[in-house]
């Protein structure tokens, strides 16, 4: 028996990390969405173990993964007995800021739970995913939320708000590199000048949240100095998408994946063009939609 699990990739439209943790974490307080693309967790079950295969160069089979590690937390949760063998088809690109490790330990977790008989809760379910990554709790949901703490406060969004969100044209694009998350963290704990206080972070998020702007309005994204100062490509782009085609664009996360909100009769030809020509044929280019 088997099941296939959809694994969404996910974008930052609202990020504002406020500041180092006593435990090294850090604190933030973002508004994640969810895209309409992303990977395809299969697990069947059977065999001695947890094993797991992948597609996509570079991709790591062995218990250092996400997936691997959510197989284990829901067997010490549940104490199931059976075990499965996992095949991921990876299509969310590697260090881009798309949450792609973590949607799939939610996969794994969602697949094991259908193939035990539901033996978990949704909040059960949270609770373990929880434990596995800073983001993981918020591929729970499959809607807009905001994420506080260290990523595992998740709050749902009122459907007023939900609708200037959902449904959105997008355009995402990564460069041939990635960026190191852990690296991005450290860098901007040594620089100490990136962090927005939390005060400042909540009102900017509860204005765009009372009022009528759509999502170009919301966007911000306070990693992005660290990512900018050594990855040039990055900002040079995004200033001549904005500055040529009027678009409003965001790095993901940590990065290196980017995202430009369209409208609906936007035509994208001459924008896939420049990015081809900014960041040659190793460029990840999709167009998608938030859900």
């Amino acid at each position: 028996m088997g099941v296939s699990i959809f694994s969404p990739a996910k974008i930052n439209l609202y990020l504002a990390v406020t500041g180092r943790r006593a435990d090294g974490f850090h604190d933030l307080v973002s508004v994640v969405a969810p895209l309409d693309f992303g990977d395809e967790l299969v697990a069947e079950a059977g065999g001695t173990g947890f094993t797991l295969a992948c597609d996509m160069p570079g991709v790591p089979v062995d218990d250092s993964n996400l997936v691997l590690k959510a197989a284990h937390a829901f067997v010490a949760a549940t104490g199931w007995k059976e075990r499965a063998a996992f095949k991921l088809t990876k299509r969310i690109p590697l260090g881009a800021g798309l949450g792609g490790g973590s949607s799939n330990a939610v996969a794994a977790l969602r697949a094991l739970n259908q193939l035990a008989g539901g033996r978990l809760a949704e909040s059960e379910l949270s609770a373990i995913a929880a434990t596995l990554g800073s983001d993981c709790t918020l591929f729970m949901k499959n809607a807009p939320v905001v994420m506080r703490g260290r990523g595992e406060l998740v709050e749902g969004l009122p459907k007023t708000v939900t609708e200037r969100i959902r449904g959105r044209r997008v355009l995402l694009f990564k460069p041939g590199f990635a960026i190191n998350t852990a690296w991005a963290y450290g860098r901007m704990a040594a620089r100490g000048s990136d962090y927005l206080p939390a005060t400042e972070a909540e009102a900017r998020l509860s204005a765009w949240r009372q009022g009528s702007a759509p999502a170009e309005g919301l966007l911000f994204n306070n990693m992005e100095g660290v990512a900018f100062d050594k990855f040039v490509a990055l900002p040079v782009l995004l200033e001549r998408l904005h500055g040529e085609f009027g678009l409003a664009t965001r790095m993901s996360g940590s990065g290196s994946a980017c995202f430009a909100l369209l409208g609906d009769d936007f035509v994208t030809g001459p924008v896939l063009a420049l990015i081809r020509e900014s960041w040659g044929p190793a460029a990840f280019v999709r167009e998608v939609r938030l859900i």
